[in-house]
């Protein structure tokens, strides 16, 4: 018990130091979690067995993991998958199997130890690909999808592996029920027996999570105490991953088959939010035991031939993921991205290995070398994502080049430049009472896209004078400028005021500092891009602590108009190159504009007579007179 804490304490204060590292060198969780297993284990000799109880507890963060998978997904969706299932998936890991196989024969092994590491090798890391997949935010992309069907195939073949395995043993050196331990229900138990109790299994977790888990739920609901539905969730994931193992079975799938059960459950947030801290620690606890695991001392007596064929096999098996990749329809940045990520040998390949030594399969020496190449294609996966994301940064840059739109001189009252989600709001509006717009927008699969929807989009860049005159700069009464960069937003901003001094120019602003550059530059009215909104969640505050709607509505109004003499007021002290909170005059001009406002809304508030006041929208006193663009209007 002592060694195990000592063990644990040690690990996870690995963790604490080397993943903020890796994080910050942009290297992802899961490289800091394998390097801190693979430094701290030869350095405090609890590598190879002294991790195998940790190991054990550790594998509970991936069938966690799968239990959260499942909890995202309802069978319907699951039915939808089917042809990536058994067409993308099963087809990987027959081509992998058989190619890893062959090559294992030519090195002079026998048929059945070829087939073993080929099983072995054929799958690949659930753990680390849908762990950085989720952290990279790329798991909706057809990339990650696929990713996902190739894995979730994996797991479901596991089950098939290990009934297979104990028929290639040679039965010399089988020593059938080597198990630490385990209970198993169907040991020595015929075949067709150990079917029926496998098949009664499955319909437990299937049956329970769809009759029995709401009850559960609602009698500890009954008893008020947020720890119980701690206590329900991991006794879920427990339960299952425990009857599993006791039917031979992959704890992993069962917890998936529940999830799935799970999905609809009106419950299953409760359980999401339950399961997820204890998952993202034991996962990361199973990627330090998977570097600590290495046998480094065996590495470093031969690096280059377990390098070469950690290298051969990651190679074998992305040109493999390549073709089926391509043939199933994925193209560019999503077709390296399923290619890359499931390039590696994964952690239900030590599981085959252990079980394949246990039943005689293989010898110590052979399991040794192919627990060394799982791992070292495990620590390369990370750098495989930095790959793709160079490759996927490449084709961004390379898209951005494309040859711009040849625009026709147009002659729409309004220009719209940038139609990202705050421009197609007012491109929307303005077209829904008949006028025409010209959109110009520097994103081709946007402006592509809105073209399918009948507006008229132009690719370019619309910081370019060019495009903007042939967008029709020089004839259109309204150029609005929805852009999400703001240099570029001020860049056009000043350009247009310099062509068009009558021009009225409507531009979206990111905060208060880029309000009084997009003044300087020239623009009549400027929206904040969270301002209107912020303000009617403010209302919305004031009505439900005592205000009635209407103090409600007359707070947010005279809010508006003071905020905007604000504004104007402190663009006379702002400084570009000082910070605002160093900036002393703003400041204290800042403070006392505050106070003023505070004062003005309460003397308003009180006075009132309850006489409806001019909404904002007709509310032009606070223009100060004379309007163009020396009376610049923001909110």
């Amino acid at each position: 018990m002592e060694t195990f804490l000592l063990n644990a304490t040690i690990y996870l204060g690995a963790a604490v130091i080397a993943v903020p590292i890796a994080a910050r060198l942009g290297l992802g969780s899961v490289l800091g979690y394998l390097v801190a297993g693979l430094l701290i284990g030869p350095i405090t000799g609890i590598d190879g067995g002294g991790t195998e109880g940790l190991m054990h507890f550790a594998e509970f963060g991936v069938v966690m993991m799968l239990f959260l998978i499942g909890l995202e997904l309802d069978p319907g969706a699951l039915w939808d998958m089917r042809h990536r299932l058994m067409g993308l998936g099963g087809l990987q890991v027959l081509l992998t199997t058989g190619v890893v196989t062959g090559g294992v024969m030519l090195m002079g092994e026998s048929w059945q130890v070829a087939l073993a590491v080929g099983l072995m090798l054929a799958l690949s890391s659930t753990a680390i690909v849908l762990q950085t997949l989720t952290e990279k935010g790329l798991m909706q992309s057809a990339g990650g999808r696929s990713s996902f069907s190739v894995l979730l195939t994996q797991d479901i073949a596991v089950i098939p592996m290990l009934l297979i395995v104990p028929f290639l043993a040679t039965g010399a050196a089988h020593h059938g029920g080597e198990d630490h331990g385990a209970v198993s229900i169907v040991e020595g138990l015929p075949g067709w027996a150990v079917a029926l109790v496998t098949l009664g299994a499955v319909a437990i977790i299937v049956l329970g999570g769809r009759y029995l888990a709401r009850p559960l739920f609602r009698f500890i609901e009954s008893a008020r105490l947020r720890e119980m539905y701690t206590a329900v969730a991991l006794l879920i994931v427990v339960g299952i991953a425990t009857l599993m193992n006791m039917v031979g079975l992959s704890p992993a799938l069962g917890a998936f088959l529940a999830g799935v059960m799970l999905a609809n459950s009106e419950f299953r947030h409760e359980l999401e939010t339950d399961i997820e801290p204890f998952k993202g620690l034991l996962l990361g606890l199973f990627f330090i035991t998977v570097g600590a695991g290495m046998d480094v001392a065996g590495f470093i007596a031969d690096p280059i031939r377990l390098i070469a064929l950690a290298a051969l096999l990651m190679v074998a098996k992305a040109t493999i993921l390549a073709g089926l990749g391509y043939l199933f329809g994925l193209r560019r940045r999503n077709l390296w991205l399923f290619t890359l990520g499931l390039a590696q040998a994964g952690e239900f390949g030590f599981l085959l290995v252990t079980f394949s030594l246990q039943q005689g399969v293989i010898g110590n020496a052979i399991a040794q070398d192919v627990l060394t190449v799982i791992a070292l294609s495990m620590l390369l996966t990370p750098l495989a994502f930095i790959g793709y994301e160079f490759y996927s940064r490449r084709s961004a840059e390379r898209a951005e080049t494309h040859e711009e739109d040849e625009i026709e001189e147009q002659t729409s009252s309004v220009i719209i430049v940038g139609i990202g989600r705050f421009g197609q709001v007012v491109n929307r509006l303005v077209r829904s009472v008949g006028f025409k717009t010209t959109v110009l927008d520097n994103n081709l699969q946007t402006v592509q896209m809105m073209r399918k929807f009948g507006v008229k989009g132009f690719f370019g860049d619309p910081t370019r004078p060019d495009l903007l005159k042939a967008a029709g700069l020089d004839t259109a009464k309204v150029l609005v400028v929805a852009v999400n960069n703001p240099e570029a937003c001020t860049k056009i901003v000043a350009h247009a005021r310099a062509k068009r001094p009558d021009l009225h120019i409507i531009a979206r602003a990111r905060d208060r500092t880029h309000v009084y550059g997009l003044y300087q530059a020239g623009a009549n009215d400027i929206v904040r891009e969270m301002f209107d909104s912020s303000l009617r969640v403010g209302r919305y505050v004031l009505e439900n602590i005592g205000l009635s709607e209407f103090e409600a509505n007359e707070a947010e109004r005279m809010f508006y108009k003071h905020d905007r003499h604000m504004i104007r007021e402190l663009a006379n002290y702002w400084d570009p190159n000082l910070r605002a909170d160093e900036n002393e005059a703003y400041r204290e001009r800042a403070i006392a504009l505050d106070r003023d406002m505070e004062s003005a809304m309460l003397t308003q508030l009180l006075a009132s007579d309850q006489d409806p006041k001019p909404s904002r929208d007709d509310d032009k006193e606070d223009d100060d007179g004379d309007g163009g663009p020396e009376a610049r209007k923001a909110s």
